[in-house]
């Protein structure tokens, strides 16, 4: 597929998720509106998988925060491209995501601002094929169909992987669906592969039989990062730190009671999410030179091969240490 349709096709779900972004800003105003005039508010969006979630369900956030004179408002994502569409339109002010939202919410906005990140877990993301099947190595997915999500992390994974087995990102047919969507066509073999991350990287390998062909050791960090705006970081710099602080402090230690409690939420039994959890990593830290200089080779690579618009520096999206 030539690389300008693949452009078109990372807007082809405008209207999906235009959608979602509208409900959330109508619950969110409605939430503010309905504060007290001298109340001051963080709006936090989340996805149903990782360290935000354990804090909204434990109320640790809620916990830290009081002191300061805050309430917590949350909003759930499906996955990070919507996500940063949020943070952008002003309907959040915090929210976690992959490698590559981030670069096309930046493309987007100058005013997203990369708080913090959590330590590489590149095994939380994979390529899955058939168990028996003839795909063997990455090479081998050369005229295959893989279902991936668009704009997501994996996506960057897909492209590394490919380019590391001298694969061209158009010698492959990517499907781009949502996880369960992706999930649905896997198991169906609708395509050929899938390129996902946990819990349904886990959910899947135990549902579908899958083997994992590559994960994102060698290839990819795999990193998640919390993004805010520049605006809300200048105006609430210590309600910004202490949320930091907090993310991760309880899940460290307690992957099966994590796994318990996100069970329900998740739709995925305790056990698979267990296996996901350990594949995680812990804790918040402000970006280095390294982890800098590994977000710009994204933007790099999808300046390139033409899904970006234009150039992203990611340097001047990193927060400064005090500000």
């Amino acid at each position: 597929m030539p690389a300008a349709t693949h452009a078109l096709a990372l807007r082809s779900d405008g209207t999906r998720r235009a959608g979602i972004l509208l409900a959330a800003l109508a619950v969110l105003t409605f939430g503010v509106l309905h504060a007290r005039a001298d109340e001051k508010v963080i709006r936090i969006g989340y996805q149903k998988y990782g360290t935000l979630v354990l804090l909204k369900g434990k109320g640790l956030l809620e916990q830290r925060l009081k002191p300061l004179g805050y309430r917590v408002t949350w909003a759930e994502f499906p996955s990070g491209p919507p996500l940063m569409e949020a943070l952008n339109a002003g309907a959040v002010d915090l929210g976690s995501a992959g490698e590559a939202p981030p670069i096309f919410a930046q493309a987007a906005n100058p005013d997203l601002l990369y708080v913090g990140h959590e330590p590489a877990a590149p095994k939380g993301e994979a390529i899955l094929v058939a168990q028996d099947g003839p795909i063997r190595t990455v090479a081998d997915l050369r005229g295959k169909k893989i279902a991936l999500n668009k704009g997501s992390n994996v996506h960057y994974f897909l492209v590394r992987a490919l380019e590391q087995a001298g694969v061209p990102y158009e010698a492959v047919t990517p499907t781009f669906l949502a996880p369960a969507d992706g999930a649905a066509a896997f198991a169906r073999g609708a395509v050929d592969a899938w390129a996902i991350w946990d819990p349904y990287l886990a959910s899947g390998e135990r549902s579908t039989g899958g083997r994992i062909l590559a994960d994102g050791t060698g290839l990819v960090p795999n990193r998640q990062f919390y993004l805010s705006t520049r605006a809300f970081a200048a105006a609430h710099g210590p309600a910004l730190d202490a949320t930091l602080a907090a993310i991760g402090a309880w899940a460290k230690d307690n992957t099966d009671a994590v796994a318990a409690e996100l069970a329900p939420s998740v739709g995925i039994p305790a056990p698979i999410l267990t296996v996901a959890l350990r594949r995680l990593t812990y804790g918040v830290t402000p970006l280095n030179a390294e982890t800098t200089a590994d977000q710009q080779r994204v933007a790099d690579t999808f300046h390139r091969l033409g899904l970006l618009p234009k150039p992203v520096d990611v340097a001047a999206a990193v927060r400064k240490p005090g500000s």
